[in-house]
């Protein structure tokens, strides 16, 4: 465990900025990419690398458990969880669906995709309502559905509404490019073409919108999305992992739930980004964002940005609470407490 570090030795220009680090410490070393985090009952909970699944206490780092999901060196890249069950689907075929119960952590696997192109991004639930998105298979994103909490799954029908552009998927970065609340979900894409993608009860109406973002490459396009349903604020974010300081049209927000979006910060941000996460009970004035190279504040619902940190290798991010953010990426997992 690192020892926590004064905030003016890893951060600068804060300043600018009502908060201020307290804190920054590191609560997980491990041999392990982690791009997927939930949290509940006071931990830290991550999947990874290697078919790694577990826990760190975020009051007591030393109270920790791993275990292997599988004997195979699965690789996964998605976490969610309902109240009773995590759930996590490795990224290349065949996929396998895990179910996961919190009190015991025994698990099974509830689903199976044996296509050999399935390769699955993100996982998201809300009660009993789950959305999985994988890569394209023809002119449509792969988008499985469950109503019962896992029992069984449904892929929807390619509909011309939602059809695809060449070159256009979407990103296993973090676990954030979909967003669901009770039966409405947004996902979003990137590649040749950004897009916004929602529906108001899951997916039997879709529709696309086209987002005027960063794109022209498999590696460009929007990687990361949070939402407010209450107030339809709505943040995206992403650029180019191939040029990480690149910072033009790699920002949008909207205020309407996605039927608009406006590029913001163009040229004035920190670059890449694989993760934003709007602060809870904020309506999307304050967001945290990070990517392999940053960690970025926002305090005026992203219109304006300073970065914070320059500690690398962090992919993933989440509000612990109004004060709190748990990061994770690369052998690490690591907590920063902001003083307002």
């Amino acid at each position: 465990m690192k020892k926590i570090i004064p905030f003016l030795l890893l951060f600068f220009g804060i300043l600018a900025f009502s908060q201020q680090i307290e804190s920054f410490k590191t609560i997980l070393n491990d041999k392990i990419s982690i791009r997927a985090i939930q949290i509940y009952n006071g931990k830290v909970w991550y999947s990874g690398t290697d078919s790694k699944f577990g826990y760190v206490d975020l009051k007591n780092p030393e109270d920790q458990k791993q275990i292997a999901l599988s004997d195979q060196k699965l690789q996964f890249r998605t976490l969610a969880k309902d109240r009773k069950y995590f759930y996590a689907i490795n990224i290349e075929s065949p996929a396998y669906f895990f179910k996961i119960d919190k009190k015991s952590l025994k698990y099974q696997i509830i689903h199976t995709d044996t296509e050999k192109t399935a390769f699955y991004d993100a996982l998201s639930f809300s009660g009993k309502n789950g959305i999985a998105l994988g890569d394209p298979y023809g002119k449509c994103m792969n988008i499985v559905i469950t109503r019962d909490s896992g029992k069984s799954w449904e892929t929807l029908p390619c509909g011309r509404s939602f059809e695809i552009g060449e070159g256009e998927a979407a990103f296993a970065a973090s676990n954030t490019n979909i967003f669901i609340h009770n039966e409405e979900f947004w996902f979003v894409t990137g590649g040749k073409k950004s897009r916004q993608f929602y529906s108001y009860k899951m997916g039997e109406k879709l529709y696309g919108k086209e987002v005027n973002f960063v794109n022209g490459s498999s590696s460009t396009g929007i990687y990361t999305l949070d939402i407010d349903p209450v107030s339809r604020f709505g943040i995206v974010a992403g650029g180019d992992y191939t040029k990480q300081e690149a910072n033009i049209n790699n920002i949008a927000t909207t205020n309407n739930g996605g039927e608009t979006w406006q590029i913001q910060a163009s040229g004035e941000n920190a670059g890449y980004t694989t993760c934003v996460k709007i602060k809870p009970n904020s309506k999307g004035r304050d967001i945290i964002a990070v990517g392999d190279q940053h960690i970025s504040y926002s305090s005026d619902f992203g219109k304006t940005w300073k970065k914070i940190s320059d500690e690398k290798g962090f992919y993933v991010c989440q509000w612990i609470d109004e004060n709190t953010v748990v990061f994770a990426g690369k052998d690490k997992i690591s907590l920063m407490k902001l003083f307002f």
